[in-house]
């Protein structure tokens, strides 16, 4: 019965028997299978191809024996409802926004559209990935939250000092507010779309939030973020709200997930230690995380000594689920990815 995997237990803080496992990008770089198939098509083909989809979702959860699989997809996707144009450029390139928005008349321009007609390709990828999985693990579906997906849209692409970002916000403040209300919208469209397509949890990808200030993010994001989390309660699946460099903003990532308590965690970094943060943000909400990434680059025995650590701190709370504090790295060996599942689930065991 899917609703007794090891996964979701943990996600409702229920007694497992072993603490459950997943990577962020654990369907991505550096498994060969994928760099085959990325060989012959770009990385939005692969997204809007369902077939391939949902197999590269699929191939970790064989392959590495992880205890979910989460959509092989994009943060930046539900921006197509809303006719953001945009490309993923190769290597650090990322992202590039080929209509960025910056005023208030290209704010009022957006046109909140139907997911289903704009990305129906994820809900099929969903309903394959669920006929292949089986029940075996959850999937995890996801998105961009509003100001991650507003910082790509009016950056045009990644940044380091979010200076347009922060300049809208400090200049046009209104301009702001009426962006930040439309992609709340469009994002509590796109992740009740994936839910209604079958996915069994959510993770919320507030990738950059580490550049605001707790006060900027209480005013600028946290009533935003917060709707979402209030709209998607009602779907009685777990919400896992992730952010990078949040150490300053944890009580109000707490803050924005509501009442949704007992259906909630918080993705943290490795920047932080994982007992420090939990008891900052309450031990009655889940926590997911925190190796580095590039512990993955180390030999075994470091890998080992440093996921027993991360352990240690969660000192087997029911709520914790295992990741990477980022995704899995561009060359990161595969045979330290499957030592690593492995490692977490026999040093676990209850």
């Amino acid at each position: 019965m899917i609703s007794d995997t090891c996964f979701l237990r943990a996600c409702k803080r229920k007694k497992v028997d072993y603490t459950p496992i997943w990577l962020m990008r654990q369907a991505g770089r550096y498994l060969p299978e994928y760099q085959k198939i990325r060989q012959k098509m770009s990385f939005l083909k692969m997204c809007k191809t369902p077939e391939i989809a949902a197999y590269v979702t699929v191939l970790p959860v064989k392959k590495l024996n992880v205890d979910a699989a989460i959509l092989f997809a994009d943060i930046l996707l539900p921006l197509e409802a809303i006719a953001i144009k945009f490309d993923i450029g190769e290597g650090q390139q990322g992202p590039r926004i080929h209509n960025p928005v910056r005023s208030v008349q290209e704010a009022k321009r957006l046109r909140i559209g139907e997911p289903e007609d704009d990305l129906g390709f994820v809900a099929e990828t969903i309903q394959l990935v669920c006929r292949e999985l089986k029940d075996r693990v959850p999937l995890i579906g996801f998105s961009g939250a509003p100001f991650t997906l507003a910082s790509y849209i009016v950056e045009g692409g990644h940044s380091t000092n979010y200076l347009k970002t922060k300049g809208l916000i400090y200049q046009e403040t209104q301009t702001w507010h009426l962006l930040m209300s439309k992609l709340t919208q469009l994002v509590i469209k796109y992740l009740k779309m994936q839910i209604k397509a079958g996915v069994q949890a959510i993770q919320i990808f507030d990738s950059w939030i580490g550049c605001l200030s707790p006060d900027d993010y209480k005013r600028y994001v946290l009533p935003y973020s917060k709707k979402v989390f209030d709209s998607l309660k009602e779907c009685n699946v777990p919400l896992i709200h992730f952010a990078t460099g949040s150490a300053g903003l944890l009580e109000l990532m707490r803050e924005a997930g509501g009442d949704v308590r007992g259906n909630y965690l918080i993705g943290i970094d490795w920047r932080i230690n994982l007992d420090l943060a939990w008891k900052r943000i309450g031990y009655d909400v889940g926590i997911q995380g925190n190796l580095d990434p590039v512990v993955l680059f180390a030999p075994k025995k470091e890998i080992k000594r440093r996921v027993k650590e991360i352990l240690d701190r969660a000192a087997n709370r029911p709520g914790h689920i295992f990741n990477l504090g980022h995704g899995v790295l561009p060359g990161t060996p595969v045979e330290n990815v499957i030592a690593l599942v492995d490692f977490v689930h026999n040093l676990s065991k209850r």
